[in-house]
């Protein structure tokens, strides 16, 4: 089920409205899905803020839940501007509207450079850190080729494959999107291009101002690079790569995935070669590409185009007292190893609208964790 997406305002929010969004996003165990589930239920932030105590607490919570305060939610404000950095929510117009589309798409994201770029027809190429020298050259060469053709480059700034990307595609505009921080350069040997991509090209984040990268930001971020794209294109990835999440992201989110074919000598392309014999397609040149994604650009554009009005309705109205023992049933249905929520809605034999308000209490009094796919797992 895709939640409701608050559509574009035609006027900034407020400072009081913008504080609330990060205010919540910001808050112990509320993901981007379970944010935009409460959105669609309570129609406000302010509104969900006030419901968050009384829903962990329905979900099992004995700990008080953290909330983010007023206060440390202005102080990451003002530490955003301090380094430059835009705040930019979901239903203001400099949202990118390639991600409204995502069932997970990140309800603030900071912004630094042309805010244009993500409005455009995007690639994203990426592929990996040790790559070939020959890979190198390509991935400059793609993108380069790819902006003269006026298409945006996005990839992740990581070393090899993207760190080329981003140079060839620099001319035509490029978009970084980060793991950590949008202010925080990494890797650190990547200052240059850092620097020409906050002049001449995009750098996006969903993470707070000056937040190092984990481990676990990365596969966050691969989602944002396939969303923001018409399609990815994979050169040289091994079969544990972090490429092929953000390509397996693409897929579920309905954008393109291309290949290009590597030695099956060469473990570098085992992943990528894995892609194409499941059905990627194969491609060994920018226009290979372009015509790839040439039948979707004029749909997609149109679908990315803001609606107002500002202010999202509720659409779903939270279900009628749901009694401890059904609870317990429910949770009692959700392991260690991630189950999907259709086949929780089965079993349960319970009203999808129920399942899917339960999961909100459940995740938000820490029990289960959202998995890729729309599935989730419970921590042990």
């Amino acid at each position: 089920m895709n939640p409701a997406r608050p559509a574009a305002a035609a006027s900034p929010m407020s400072e009081e409205e913008r504080l609330d969004w990060l205010r919540l996003i910001r808050s112990e165990n509320v993901g981007p899905m379970t944010f935009h589930h409460l959105l669609e239920c309570y129609g406000e932030v302010a509104a969900v803020l006030e419901r968050l105590p009384e829903l962990a607490r329905k979900g099992g919570r004995i700990r008080r839940l953290r909330i983010t305060s007023r206060r440390q939610a202005a102080d990451e404000l003002r530490l955003a501007r301090e380094r430059g950095l835009e705040a930019v929510c979901m239903p203001e117009a400099a949202y990118p509207n390639s991600l409204r589309t995502l069932e997970d798409a990140p309800p603030v994201v900071y912004m630094v450079g042309d805010a244009s770029l993500p409005a455009r027809p995007c690639i994203a190429i990426v592929g990996a850190r040790n790559a070939s020298a020959n890979s190198l050259k390509l991935a400059r060469e793609f993108a380069q080729e790819l902006s003269e053709n006026e298409f945006v480059i996005v990839s992740g700034m990581a070393r090899g494959i993207d760190t080329n990307a981003h140079w060839g595609g620099l001319r035509g505009g490029s978009i970084a999107v980060l793991a950590g921080g949008a202010d925080v350069i990494y890797p650190r040997a990547n200052e240059s291009l850092y620097e020409k991509l906050r002049a001449q090209g995009t750098v996006i984040s969903e993470m707070p101002p000056g937040m190092q990268p984990l481990a676990r930001h990365f596969p966050r971020r691969n989602r944002i690079i396939a969303g923001l794209s018409l399609g990815v294109v994979v050169m040289e990835a091994t079969v544990r790569s972090g490429s092929l999440i953000t390509a397996q992201r693409a897929l579920e989110q309905g954008r393109e995935v291309m290949v290009v074919p590597g030695s099956p000598a060469d473990p570098r392309s085992h992943g990528g070669n894995a892609l194409i014999k499941d059905g990627a397609k194969m491609v060994i040149s920018p226009q290979d590409i372009m015509e790839t994604v040439a039948p979707i650009i004029g749909a997609r554009l149109r679908e990315r185009k803001p609606a107002s009005p500002k202010r999202l309705r509720p659409r779903i109205a939270p279900p009628p007292n749901i009694s401890q023992r059904v609870r317990e049933d429910f949770l009692s249905l959700i392991g260690a190893e991630p189950t999907s929520i259709e086949e929780l809605t089965v079993y349960s034999r319970l009203p999808l609208a129920q399942v899917m308000f339960l999961l909100v209490e459940l995740e938000i009094a820490g029990q289960i964790m959202r998995e890729h796919g729309q599935k989730v797992s419970r921590i042990i």
